[in-house]
């Protein structure tokens, strides 16, 4: 995915120099003239870097850079101020504001070029090493939940099953036992799924036919589909090179996208359509969209995140064991959502 960078300036003409030179280099690009323009800006492109003039109308880079430093969702986002004034006074209040850099005019592109490619590769190494810590620490959490609360429900269960083949049929006690039997599967479906969650990374590898797998996952839903007149579209590309994956883990990611597909589809006769196709010569798509209630934007950047969830049941760590198991294959995934209109999430793997 190209890195995205706000350019902030009242000088229409630094604007398009910058845009033109960034767009040259694979960046992706967006302006703003003004201090208040940018604050907007901000919010709807979100930015990987922004670079900021201190003299401009409405609202000057100082002021813009305390209010963004000063928000946890625009916080961590790169600033590197533009000035004309090459003066002490001006750096210092640019860094106290919180700007990580600081360049003044005239400059010479390359510098620039140098400055974004640094300060960017530094906060990837950091946001790397952040989720590596995360995901130290939830392997930790869930080595702990897993064997605290598996013990527990073995005897619930067992004793749950005893008490209620001694009831009679029909008994209100008897639907109670019911009701502890169905809420004990969900429980131990969750520390299924934090097992399976640590064990997302590769362990064996093997040439696989992914359209197999895509059909196999479809036909392990036939009485959902049924059920819910879900109507299935599949596109898949023949004569596809095998791909070299740990079958096991994709089965589980492919089974798991298509399960919070169907069930995301409230309204009868919704449907779900696949399609597989090489993207170029080193990369094998999959694509899965369906036509469930959606996702609203605030909620997609945490669409990844263990237990985060848009249904009323379920743990909601599919997609993390998803996101996990592609990225330990070095591809990626991507969802796209719209509340009410449904979703669609897209695979890369490298062939």
């Amino acid at each position: 995915m190209k890195n995205k960078i706000l350019i902030v300036d009242d000088n229409p003409v630094i604007v398009e120099l910058l845009k033109k030179r960034f767009t040259s280099l694979g960046y992706d690009t967006a302006e703003a003239f003004d201090g208040e323009e940018c604050l907007i800006k901000v919010e709807e492109y979100q930015p990987d870097l922004i670079f900021l003039d201190i003299m401009m109308p409405k609202l000057n880079g100082f002021e813009v850079c305390r209010r963004l430093k000063a928000s946890k969702r625009t916080k961590q986002i790169p600033v590197i101020m533009l000035t004309s004034k090459n003066e002490t006074l001006d750096t210092v209040t640019g860094l106290e504001a919180g700007a990580d850099d600081y360049i003044a005019k005239p400059f010479e592109f390359k510098e620039i070029a140098a400055r974004a490619k640094s300060i960017l590769a530094r906060k990837e190494e950091g946001e790397k090493y952040v989720e590596e810590e995360k995901v130290e620490a939830l392997e930790y959490v869930t080595d702990e939940m897993a064997h605290e609360i598996r013990n527990p429900l073995v005897s619930i269960g067992g004793f749950a099953r005893r008490v209620k083949k001694s009831l009679p049929d029909g008994s209100r006690e008897k639907k109670y036992m019911d009701i502890i039997l169905r809420n004990v599967e969900v429980l131990e479906k969750m520390v299924e799924h934090l097992v399976g969650l640590k064990n997302a990374n590769i362990s064996y590898v093997e040439p696989c036919d992914i359209n197999e797998i895509i059909v196999d996952a479809l036909q392990l839903h036939d009485d959902m589909f049924k059920e819910k007149k879900i109507e299935v579209k599949t596109d898949l590309l023949e004569d596809l090179p095998l791909l070299h994956i740990d079958r096991p883990n994709i089965e589980k990611t492919i089974f798991n996208i298509i399960d919070n597909a169907a069930e995301s589809i409230q309204n009868k006769a919704g449907f779900i359509t696949i399609s597989t196709a090489l993207e170029n010569e080193n990369f094998f798509e999959i694509k899965i969209t369906d036509s469930g209630k959606g996702i609203p934007r605030d909620k997609l950047k945490n669409i990844f995140d263990p237990f985060f969830s848009s249904k009323t049941y379920g743990p909601g760590l599919g997609l993390a064991f998803a996101d996990k198991t592609v990225k330990s294959h070095k591809g990626t995934i991507h969802v796209k959502s719209k509340k009410g209109t449904g979703t669609t999430i897209k695979i890369r793997l490298p062939i």
